[in-house]
């Protein structure tokens, strides 16, 4: 179990029955980026992975 997997199911946990829009995710990821800066890139990384996800699919 990576470390990052506590985070996860606490996520899950505590928000698993909530729907939320990208623009929600968005806007809660900018916030982060803001309190926390020196995570600006790890996050550029993460956003950039989840819009692209879906082109592996159409091959």
């Amino acid at each position: 179990m990576y470390f990052t997997d506590r985070g996860i199911e606490e996520l899950v946990d505590r928000r698993g029955e909530e729907t939320v829009t990208l623009e929600w995710l968005g806007a809660q990821l900018r916030t982060f980026v803001d309190q926390n800066p020196e995570f600006e890139t790890p996050i550029e990384r993460f956003a950039t992975w989840l819009a692209r996800d879906d082109e592996d699919d159409e091959e």
